[in-house]
């Protein structure tokens, strides 16, 4: 999901605040609510767990890595938010099995998914793509979102409804360059009519309303955080 603002082009636009990083406190519009967050040690993944956590609900954070998980969870709970936490790779079976029991084992229940586990093996032509980059594609970013949605709808069902949010690239719809140095980044910044990248908590707020009983007219929407860049097919 690419994240940004847009530029002010007016004395209109500057006059009005994009995006500030203050936020209301919390309501508690998840209270009780058991969230499972994948890849949620760092980046999205981390500020949409720390959300959905400080609008009260319980949240079961996901790694690959013991360590990684480890560090969030100890971050998280020195907030004073309730966090637990698993290594879940989510090309394995086994591996989402484990992060929906400890859901189930720790706080009863699912009712909140945000799958925003994804590899990028690479960049260039779609053409020059392999084999085996596509399988590692469709594996991770495909096959095993649904599989772990079709895990979590049984429990959802048994507490009268659930959410299920799926993170993606703004790329789907306006390819953009891979760069490597500040000078190609400015210019493609330029080009994406942008004028900063986004951070991760720019997306956090989005996650957790599209989880709150303030969206519960909402489904199957897909809403850019993009800062004005286009998004349209």
């Amino acid at each position: 999901m690419q994240r940004a603002l847009l530029r002010p082009s007016s004395a209109l636009w500057r006059s009005v605040s994009m995006g500030s990083s203050s936020r209301a406190a919390p309501r508690d519009l998840l209270a009780n609510k058991v969230a499972l967050v994948t890849a949620s040690t760092d980046g999205i993944g981390l500020a949409v767990a720390r959300r959905l956590g400080q609008d009260g609900a319980h949240v079961v954070l996901s790694s690959r890595k013991q360590k990684n998980v480890d560090r969030a969870v100890t971050a998280l709970q020195a907030e004073g938010l309730s966090v637990s936490g698993t290594v879940c790779h989510v090309g394995k079976a086994e591996d989402r099995e484990r992060l929906v029991a400890t859901a189930l084992e720790r706080y009863g229940g699912i009712d909140i998914l945000v799958s925003n586990a994804a590899v990028n093996p690479f960049f260039g032509s779609l053409l020059d793509a392999s084999e085996e980059v596509w399988d590692k594609i469709l594996d991770i970013n495909v096959k095993a979102t649904a599989l772990l949605v079709k895990a979590v709808v049984p429990e959802m069902e048994k507490r009268g409804g659930g959410s299920v949010v799926i993170v993606s690239s703004i790329a789907a719809f306006a390819p953009f360059p891979f760069w490597k140095d500040q000078a190609a980044k400015a210019s493609i910044l330029e080009a994406m009519k942008i004028s900063r990248l986004g951070e991760p908590e720019d997306c956090a707020g989005i996650v957790s309303f599209l989880c709150s009983p303030d969206a519960n007219y909402i489904t199957g929407e897909t809403v850019v955080v993009g800062g004005g860049t286009p998004s349209r097919l």
